[in-house]
């Protein structure tokens, strides 16, 4: 057959018979479920681009051969869309303007799939930067709206909501002459149209330009929210639904305007999340998660919540559909193999190195494993999750003034003869943990033994749930005599892990590793018990629940530290990690949870973990290695290489880092045997901040553990430390601050040279406002660190640190570097010591801090506040620690005498 292969070409165009015939055949191969005719199909259509108007058949397909079935027209249509996203800079003008021509006039088509995909196609032509190039594409699309015809309305608005969907920045821009001050206000008279497709439509294209506050909305911002209103009662769910929508956008927006309307509103909400259409109700419970972060919530709910609690957990309940999506009925399934898809990604987070705080310290939260995550298989958001969620915010907003409305309801639903109400009790028990902590503690005695009865319950959703409930308190579980509650909690979970069902499994794991978390040194006594049967499960677990019992193992490790370290629980615990480190290729995702356990299993076993180490080490060098040569090609030639997946590197580093913080000194050998400094080298300079992170986290542990490899690397790597102080990347800029503390100490006076890269930013970050508390600790320490090996280079600068230097460092626990740290301070206030006077109450406020300092260290403390003391004269002194709270005062009369 003949291809026409001019590129000049006038609108009569007319395809060649044989040519679409051709094409037609290709469209009804590609509907075919066999997958070798998918990929010919695919290599033909590639082929078929090489001809400048194959697109015009395919726009001559869908909307000009009536003759042919709709799905075939409208695969047309999408195929001629992925050829517009890959090639539209190559087609010929006649092309261009023949398919835009076409699509304007076949937006009104009788079929809606028609109609729809012509507005795909219309959309993707737009966001191709054609909104400037097409500029009669808005008026016309405009003034379809206004056409008697529904059918060519519908069309032209399902097109302006896909434009305002993909294109809504530009749109708001000078670029295109600001055409939202004629489309808003032409929306929002048709929010009272008589059919409630276009209706729904119309709410939905304004509701793009809520949350960038476009002036050209803010304009008509109370005529918007007249017709919301309005539209309140709706009989179409899909309008109801944007109209919530609208209205928890609005929450974020512009407050000021819904306040008036609250109480209305509230209600109406109230309303709207018992809607029957489970669409409406779920964007309606969102508008209870997004005012409790706002202040005004609590003043403005207070009245409502005996109506809206009964409400929230009322959608607590499994729906019907969940539990048959979830196979509810399934009870043991331990031996099906799980599905990849059912398999989430993994995101590893990088190492940053932090200080220990004295144990009463309110721990910063940053936990975020314990969100309410316990059916993360189903559509992932649903009314039961955010029910669940917005009762825990809600929690947190009024503390134990909930429980009032809480705890009848509880009562009724925990002892339910129904599995599924007595599940929902059990949920609503977990989501209220974190706020009504207090509240809750005369209750515990009675209702953890009851949980832990229900963790043997016959139904496994049952189980799982009661699983991450009971997680949720643990942390007043471990406060108890361990016989009490812990021991029980604890046998009964492990069971929990051998489950026959696998979601069972995974919660019991995830519950155990918050438990390990909070118990720490308590499981000490049972660890034979525990490690028989975590080492049990590898036997019994399918592929995803063993990548959270790396993660159960990992946290042992971390929770009870060097007690791992006896002959008899390495000879159960590390042979089956080797077994599945040999089994795993390079290539193995897996291979990160892996790694990130060994991290945590290495550095708890140090001396233990040396049989398995050189293995372990060359092949966290070769991962590195792998992954920078990968990057090096990928940016020489991108089209040639694809770029690595920069984990496998990140989660080596760390794992590196675990060895070496794990064996110290008998590292050394290793790094003298691989090139490992020379890697690091080119990662601490990569594009990727947590590869940074990372690589300067080993730098501090090989510091720690063989400086002689490192030393002759220092020039090198001191310039690229001091660029690395920059807090916009908090972690990268931690560990870089962290590990010139390390080197300094290692240096002595040969730090000298490298002072000026550094000290300025250090300083700088020191006196940032919100800074976070970590950053804020190891700066100081490497401060004080630098200030001890060059005391004349850093003293003179004194004055401008103190102050935050003493506030950062006086919760941080009594350790080695704390230690280094103040003989630093000391050693500056003696060769500055007017540097220090004006702040010299934060000094004595720090210097209390110590439980019990080294001698050497309690005498420089002493002959420094002598020394102020015998300058100043008695009675100053007198007048200048009446200042001093009480105890701060009594603190340094007994220790020091002043």
């Amino acid at each position: 057959m003949v291809w026409d292969r001019q590129t000049k070409m006038e609108y009569e165009w007319k395809p060649d018979e044989q040519g679409l015939q051709q094409i037609l055949q290709l469209l009804k191969e590609s509907q075919s479920p066999d997958t070798t005719i998918q990929r010919s199909v695919q290599q033909k259509l590639e082929q078929l681009n090489q001809y400048p108007d194959f697109n015009n058949y395919l726009i001559f397909v869908l909307t000009k051969l009536k003759s042919e079935d709709e799905p075939t027209r409208s695969l047309s249509g999408l195929i001629l869309k992925n050829n517009v996203k890959a090639h539209f800079q190559n087609f010929p003008n006649g092309v261009t303007d023949f398919i835009k021509s076409e699509c304007l006039n076949n937006i009104g088509d009788s079929s809606p799939l028609i109609r729809a995909t012509v507005g795909i196609l219309i959309t993707t032509i737009a966001s191709k930067g054609e909104l400037q190039n097409w500029p009669d594409l808005l008026p016309k699309l405009c003034s379809l709206l206004d056409s008697e015809d529904y059918n060519t309305c519908e069309g032209a608005f399902g097109a302006l909501q896909k434009i305002c969907e993909d294109s809504a920045e530009i749109l708001d821009s000078d670029v295109l002459d600001r055409p939202l001050n004629i489309m808003i206000p032409k929306f929002l008279q048709f929010f009272k149209h008589s059919s409630p497709k276009i209706r729904s439509h119309a709410v939905a294209c304004v509701n793009q330009f809520i949350i960038s506050r476009t002036q050209a909305l803010m304009l008509h911002i109370d005529s918007f929210i007249e017709n919301l209103f309005a539209l309140a009662g709706d009989e179409e769910p899909e309008v109801r639904k944007n109209v919530c929508r609208a209205l928890v956008m609005l929450l974020e927006v512009r407050m000021d305007r819904l306040l008036p309307h609250m109480h209305n509103i509230v209600e109406y909400m109230l309303q709207r999340t018992q809607d029957q259409d489970e669409n409406v109700a779920l964007e309606a419970c969102e508008f209870w998660l997004t005012l409790a972060e706002q202040p005004i919530c609590k003043d403005v709910l207070v009245r409502h919540l005996p109506k809206l609690i009964p409400v929230l957990v009322n959608g607590m309940k499994y729906s019907d559909i969940d539990i048959i999506l979830l196979k509810g009925d399934v009870e043991e399934d331990e031996t099906i193999p799980d599905s990849e898809q059912d398999i989430r990604p993994r995101f590893h987070r990088s190492r940053t190195v932090a200080q220990q705080h004295d144990e009463d310290g309110i721990e910063e939260e940053d936990d975020d494993d314990d969100e309410i995550d316990d059916d993360d298989t189903i559509s992932d958001w649903n009314l039961r999750k955010c029910s669940a969620a917005a009762l825990d915010v809600l929690a947190n907003v009024y503390r134990d003034e909930l429980l009032p409305h809480i705890l009848p309801l509880l009562k009724e639903l925990l002892f339910h003869h129904e599995w599924v109400i007595k599940e929902s009790g059990i949920l609503v028990l977990g989501a209220i943990a974190e706020g009504c902590m207090q509240g809750m503690i005369p209750y515990l005695p009675e209702l953890i033994p009851h949980l832990i009865q229900c963790l043997s319950d016959k139904k496994a959703l049952v189980r799982s749930i009661t699983c991450w409930t009971l997680s949720r308190y643990a942390h007043w579980v471990v406060s108890q005599p361990p016989d009490t509650y812990l021991k029980p909690l604890m046998t009964e979970l492990l069971k929990r892990i051998l489950d026959s069902n696998k979601r069972v499994q995974e919660a019991a794991c995830s519950a155990f590793a918050t438990l390990e978390e909070e118990a720490c040194t308590e499981l000490v006594p049972y660890l034979a018990y525990i490690l028989d049967t975590l080492v049990f499960a590898f036997s019994k677990y399918q592929h995803k629940n063993l990548l959270i019992l790396y993660d159960a193992i990992g946290t042992l490790a971390d929770s009870v530290g060097h007690h791992l370290n006896k002959p008899e629980y390495i000879q159960m615990l590390m042979p089956p990690l080797i077994q599945k480190w040999n089994m795993l290729k390079d290539e193995d995702k897996d291979l990160f949870p892996l790694l990130e356990c060994l991290s945590s299993v290495a550095t708890a076993l140090q001396s233990g973990f040396l049989p398995y180490c050189e293995p372990v080490y060359q092949r966290c060098v070769n991962l590195v290695q792998k992954t920078l040569a990968q990057a090096m090609l990928n940016n020489a030639q991108p089209d040639q290489y694809e770029a690595p997946d920069k984990d496998f590197m990140i989660v080596a580093l760390d794992l590196l880092s675990g060895l070496a913080e794990g064996l110290g000194g008998n590292i050394e050998q290793l790094v003298a045997r691989s090139n490992i400094l020379t890697l690091m080298y080119q990662c601490m300079q990569d594009k990727m901040p947590e590869v940074r992170q990372s690589s300067f986290a080993l730098l501090g542990d090989l510091t720690k553990a063989c400086f002689q490899h490192v030393k002759p690397c220092i020039a090198d790597f001191m310039p690229i430390l001091g660029t690395n102080l920059n807090p916009e990347f908090i972690s990268v800029c931690n560990n870089a601050t962290w590990a010139i503390g390390e080197i300094s100490i290692q240096m002595g006076i040969e730090m000298q040279p490298y002072i000026p890269m550094v000290l300025h930013q250090l300083v700088e970050i020191i006196n940032r406002p919100n800074t976070p508390k970590t950053l804020l600790e190891n700066t100081a320490i490497t401060i004080g660190r630098l200030g001890y090996v060059c005391p004349q280079e850093v003293a003179p600068m004194l004055q401008q640190f103190i102050r935050p230097w003493c506030t950062s460092l006086r919760n941080i626990r009594d350790n080695e570097e704390k230690d280094s740290a103040f003989r630093g301070i000391c050693t500056m206030i003696s060769v500055n010591p007017s540097g220090v006077i004006q702040d010299f109450i934060f000094f004595c406020d720090a210097v209390a801090s110590w439980i019990n300092p080294k001698d050497d260290l309690r005498d420089m403390f002493c002959k420094i506040l002598h020394g102020f003391k015998n300058q100043v004269g008695d009675e100053n002194w007198r007048r200048f620690s009446d200042q001093f709270p009480l105890p701060l005062k009594e603190r340094l009369a007994a220790f020091y005498g002043v």
